[in-house]
C-alpha cells in the first residue's frame, strides 16, 4: 500500500507533465482531453498532501494555488468546489488511513522529489 501512495505521486508528477503535453496538443488541434474517469481514493490522498507540502516548496503561491486548482477541478470535475470537497473528504475519518499513508510516502521522497513536482504544478495552470 506505501508503494502505491509513492506510485500515486509519482503518476501525479507524470499525469501533471502528459496532461499539460496533452492540453497544448489539444489546443492546436482543436481536441477535448478529459482525464480518467475512475480516480482512487490514493490519488486524491496523493493531491491532498501537495496541498500540504508544496506551500513551503515553491517560491509562487498564486501559480500554484492556481496549478493546484486546476488539478482538483480535473480529479473531482462534478464538485462545485473542488479544492474545498478535497480539504472535507481529508476530514472524514475513513480517509484518514490512505492520507496518513499518502504524508508517510511524502516525507520518504524527500524535499526534492517533492520540490520538483510542487514547481511542475505551478506551471500546471499556464
Amino acid at each position: 500500500m506505501k508503494n502505491s501512495v509513492v506510485k500515486a505521486i509519482s503518476i501525479l508528477s507524470f499525469s501533471v507533465f502528459t496532461l499539460m503535453t496533452h492540453s497544448v496538443y489539444a489546443a492546436d488541434e482543436k481536441i477535448e482531453v478529459t482525464p480518467t474517469p475512475q480516480v482512487t481514493q490514493q490519488e486524491l490522498a496523493a493531491i491532498y498532501v501537495l496541498s500540504d507540502i508544496c506551500p513551503s516548496l515553491v517560491s509562487d503561491q498564486a501559480k500554484f494555488a492556481q496549478g493546484y486548482a486546476k488539478l482538483t477541478k480535473e480529479y473531482l470535475p462534478n464538485e462545485k468546489n473542488p479544492v474545498t470537497a478535497l480539504e472535507r473528504l481529508g476530514q472524514q475519518k475513513s480517509f484518514r488511513p490512505i492520507l496518513n499513508e499518502a504524508q508517510s510516502d511524502a516525507q520518504k521522497a524527500g524535499n526534492e522529489k517533492n520540490k520538483e513536482i510542487c514547481q511542475e504544478l505551478s506551471t500546471y495552470a499556464n
